[in-house]
């Protein structure tokens, strides 16, 4: 099979489309060839050595895939070949063919393309776990989600939007209309404007129930104080720290060292009680492999059948684009999801 292999980890160049033994299907496994695979920023956080989770290169990186089942493994009932399927792989995904656990796969939703289907796992399950479980947001209440213009920010912005929220949107302001589109009641052009100061300015300076937010150190301490009480911040990434080359580069170090510093900082821990605020930190890949996703994959499934869900795509690039692809998500362009097909 061909696959896009990370080969180094000096950016997106060291991304090479190679060939690779078929993945046989073990017990319990099904292998599914790919039609598209997702990429989320924790790809392009890999490519430059800065995703730990990630495994040493070689290696196939991707985390979510659609397509059709082709072979199936002992043990495995109520699938059959040629069932169209997706779902979340840890690692393997950039490949034409992937084998998982039977379990880990879902059916593709009528009338959703694979690109579409292959959008879901990584940006929904996030989205669930940040809003639903961890946040508990409520009719009513106001949320921030930075990003809104990503896949997660427009996962998020979804289920916001069916929650009864009211919904606060940061992206550059090209992208206010597809964001207000999506349900966002407030965008927030956060390169030409400080957000804290608007979403204090549009709360009367109440500030929010809820903030979603995988920039990085410099926006969680503005994040934490515009939290109104009993309001949480939930921290999912720290997309600061691609802005440099590498480890070593002074933006990026400068990131890591005030990453500890950011929202609650050690010697606060007892002065946060008198704050009542809460941050937790979500990681995805962490979730999964403590207790699976199954918990997420059913919120994921029973939204899909009220029709909550509808992924946004906004490009998918070939195999041997795949480094033109990390450099389009890291410049900030997309507006939804953007995929490998290959």
């Amino acid at each position: 099979m061909r696959a896009v292999v990370l080969t180094g980890h000096d950016g997106p160049d060291d991304l090479k489309v190679e060939q690779r033994p078929d993945p046989e299907a073990g017990p319990g496994e099904v292998r599914v060839a790919v039609e598209a695979a997702g990429i989320n920023f924790a790809d392009v956080m890999a490519t430059l050595g800065l995703y730990p989770d990630a495994p040493g290169t070689p290696c196939i990186i991707g985390y979510e895939f659609a397509g059709e089942v082709e072979a199936i493994g002992p043990g495995v009932t109520g699938i059959s070949e040629g069932d169209r399927v997706f779902g979340p792989t840890m690692f393997g995904g950039y490949a034409e063919k992937v084998t998982v656990p039977a379990g880990d796969i879902y059916p593709i939703p009528e009338g959703f393309s694979a690109e579409e289907a292959a959008a879901l796992p990584v940006n929904y399950c996030t989205a669930l776990a940040a809003l639903v479980v961890m946040g508990g947001l409520r009719e009513g209440q106001r949320v921030l989600i930075h990003a809104a213009a990503g896949g997660v920010g427009i996962a998020a912005t979804q289920i916001a939007r069916e929650a009864g929220a009211e919904i606060f949107g940061t992206a550059s302001a090209p992208k206010h209309e597809a964001i207000r589109a999506q349900g966002v009641d407030h965008a927030v052009d956060y390169r030409n404007r400080d957000f804290a100061e608007e979403v204090r300015r549009l709360t009367g300076g109440e500030g929010v129930d809820l903030i979603i937010d995988a920039t990085g150190p410099t926006n969680f301490r503005k994040d934490y104080r515009l939290l109104r009480p009993g309001g949480k911040l939930v921290m999912y990434g720290a997309s600061e720290l691609a802005e440099g080359k590498g480890v070593f580069d002074r933006r990026t170090l400068s990131a890591l060292v005030r990453m500890p510093l950011a929202a609650i900082p050690w010697w606060k821990s007892f002065a946060v009680m008198n704050e009542n605020k809460g941050v937790f930190g979500l990681n995805l890949l962490d979730w999964w492999k403590d207790e699976g996703l199954d918990r997420l994959g059913a919120l994921m499934e029973a939204s899909l059948e009220r029709g909550t869900f509808r992924p946004v795509v906004d490009r998918a690039f070939s195999f041997e684009e795949a480094g033109d692809a990390h450099r389009f998500i890291s410049s900030r362009q997309n507006v939804g999801k953007v995929l490998l097909t290959p």
